[in-house]
C-alpha cells in the first residue's frame, strides 16, 4: 500500500492509528529476494536524495533483479559506478521491460515511461577540469537533475589554459548558479581557483585521473583538502554522487530562500 492510500484511509476512518503506523514500517524497507538487498523507499521523503544502486561488485543478475525492483516502487532510480559490459547488456534488459534509460557514461537513470522528474529551481554549475574527468562529472549532474536541480556544464576548461577556465567561471556567474561542483583529476588545482575567484560556494571532487607520484587521486585530494581558499568543500576521490546530491541539496534551499525574500 502507498504513503498516500495509507493516509488517505486513515483520514476516512478505514483503519486504526496502529494498523497504519505499521503499515508505514512495512513500507519503510522492501526486500528483494529476502537478503539480496533492501530497498529504502522513503530515503527521498526524509532526506530529498533519492536511493542509488552501486552497480560496482554486483552480479548482473542481480543488479537487474534490484533495479527492476526499486523501478516497480519509485518509478525511477539511479545507478552509478556502471562498466561498459554491464551498460551495454543492462539497457538491452532494460528495454525488454519496457523502461526508459538515460545516462552518461558510467551512471545511468532508469524510470517508468510515465515518470516526471522534479523541478525544484536549484540552479548547480558543473566544471570539469579534462575529458578524462567527464564521466565523474556526468554523476554529479545527473544526480543534482534527479534532485530537481538545473544543471548548467563547461567540459574541459582545467587551468593547463586558463583563458578556458576564466570564460567558463563567468557563464556559471551569469547563469546565475547557487554552487559550483569542480571535478578535476592530476593536482586538482581547479577547485582553489575557481573557489578564490568567486563569492558561488564550491564542491571540490577530485578524480583518480592522474599518473606517477600521486596517482589515483591522491595527490587531487589531498590538494583539494589543503586548498589556501576557504570557499570550496571536498568529497571523496571520484565520488561524483555525492557531489551532485550536496550540490543539489544547498541549490534547492538557497532557491527557495531566494523566492521569500
Amino acid at each position: 500500500m502507498e504513503i498516500k492510500k495509507i493516509l488517505e484511509k486513515l483520514a476516512n476512518g478505514e483503519i486504526s492509528v496502529a494498523t497504519a503506523e505499521q503499515e508505514l514500517r512495512i513500507y519503510s524497507i522492501e526486500y528483494v529476494e529476502k537478503n539480496l538487498a533492501k530497498i529504502d523507499p522513503l530515503r527521498e521523503v526524509r532526506s530529498g536524495i533519492p536511493e542509488v544502486i552501486f552497480a560496482q561488485g554486483k552480479e548482473f543478475k542481480d543488479l537487474l533483479k534490484i533495479i527492476l525492483a526499486t523501478v516497480s516502487k519509485k518509478n525511477f532510480t539511479v545507478i552509478t559506478k556502471v562498466s561498459p559490459e554491464y551498460k551495454v547488456k543492462l539497457c538491452k534488459e532494460l528495454e525488454k521491460n519496457n523502461l526508459k534509460i538515460n545516462g552518461g557514461i558510467n551512471t545511468i537513470l532508469v524510470s517508468t515511461k510515465s515518470h516526471k522528474s522534479v523541478k525544484r529551481n536549484g540552479k548547480v554549475g558543473i566544471l570539469c577540469a579534462g575529458t578524462s574527468d567527464i564521466k565523474i562529472a556526468e554523476e554529479a549532474r545527473i544526480m543534482a537533475a534527479v534532485m530537481g536541480s538545473e544543471t548548467l556544464i563547461e567540459y574541459d576548461v582545467g587551468i593547463s589554459g586558463i583563458h578556458r577556465t576564466l570564460k567558463a567561471i563567468k557563464n556559471m556567474i551569469n547563469a546565475k548558479v547557487h554552487v559550483i561542483i569542480v571535478v578535476a583529476g592530476m593536482e586538482g588545482a581547479l577547485g582553489s581557483f575557481v573557489s578564490s575567484v568567486t563569492d558561488i560556494p564550491v564542491v571540490g571532487v577530485p578524480t583518480s585521473i592522474g599518473y606517477g607520484f600521486g596517482s589515483n587521486g591522491i595527490a587531487a585530494l589531498a590538494s583539494m583538502l589543503q586548498t589556501c581558499s576557504m570557499g570550496m568543500t571536498v568529497v571523496n576521490i571520484d565520488n561524483g554522487i555525492g557531489a551532485g546530491a550536496f550540490a543539489a541539496m544547498i541549490a534547492n534551499k538557497m532557491s527557495i530562500e531566494t523566492k521569500k525574500k
